[in-house]
């Protein structure tokens, strides 16, 4: 699909979308949120889209949202356009989804990040939720998000001090998986991506949205639903291929069913 703001690929099962407005650090106005959300949707239908992978490029991954765009916007306004429902659409997107983030991520740029189900970063990343220096505060989950991911303290200090985190304290703090060279980033998350995409997609699915329940509800409650999950996994084709793939000493080739 034609976009403005956004580079798509598609290669061995994984999708891949660069955040493209390199002049203004790939700033998150209304549009390319919404073209992201668009290509997200695509992708999610697509049988041969495994795993989706963002990036922002080598230099930035997204500063922030696009301040020009809402400075002189009202309450009202911002209530009735409610650009939130295109993060909703992202948020959605059931397949995994990886972020490779290479410089800044700030603000609307940590909390795309934070949407994503595993974070690779390069040396040169940050991470950071700065409104407060703008008079506002995070509006698509950096709260919540950040406040599970590194703990309440954390998340107190940089939400309210505008604070951001290096890569490395990133990854000690649990918010990314992993830190990598600036030049190797792009190849380290297609590996991870690729292998992802090798796994049997239904169950792959089914994992990953069993693992984003344990968030919303209790230890009791998400035992009762994986349990679920896992019953259900034993009516597709995949899980007899991969279980008799086991007993014959062969790799499995997964379908997809």
């Amino acid at each position: 699909m034609d976009t403005k703001h956004l580079i798509i690929s598609q290669k061995e099962g994984v999708g891949r979308v660069q955040l493209h407005r390199p002049r203004v650090l790939n700033a998150l106005n209304k549009e390319l949120v919404a073209e992201l959300a668009d290509v997200l949707d695509k992708m999610d239908r697509d049988d041969e889209v495994r795993v989706a992978l963002i990036t922002g490029g080598p230099k930035c991954f997204a500063a922030g949202a696009d301040i020009d765009e809402m400075a002189e916007s009202s309450a009202v306004e911002m209530l009735l356009e409610d650009q939130f429902a295109q993060w909703d659409r992202i948020r959605r997107f059931s397949k995994p989804l990886i972020a490779a983030v290479s410089g800044p991520a700030l603000g609307g740029g940590c909390e795309l990040a934070m949407v994503c189900d595993m974070i690779l970063a390069s040396e040169k990343a940050r991470f950071g939720q700065p409104e407060v220096n703008l008079g506002v505060m995070p509006g698509a989950g950096g709260t919540q998000r950040l406040s599970r991911a590194v703990g309440k303290a954390r998340a107190m200090e940089m939400v309210l001090t505008g604070r951001s985190m290096t890569a490395r304290e990133a990854l000690n703090a649990g918010l990314i998986n992993r830190v990598v060279p600036v030049e190797l980033l792009e190849e380290e998350a297609m590996k991870l991506a690729r292998e992802v995409a090798s796994k049997p997609p239904v169950a792959v699915r089914l994992a990953k949205r069993s693992v984003l329940k344990s968030f919303d509800t209790t230890v009791e409650e998400g035992l009762d639903y994986e349990q679920k999950l896992f019953y259900f996994l034993f009516a597709t084709e995949d899980q007899r291929e991969g279980m008799k793939a086991f007993q014959e000493k062969r790799k499995p080739r997964f379908r997809g069913k």
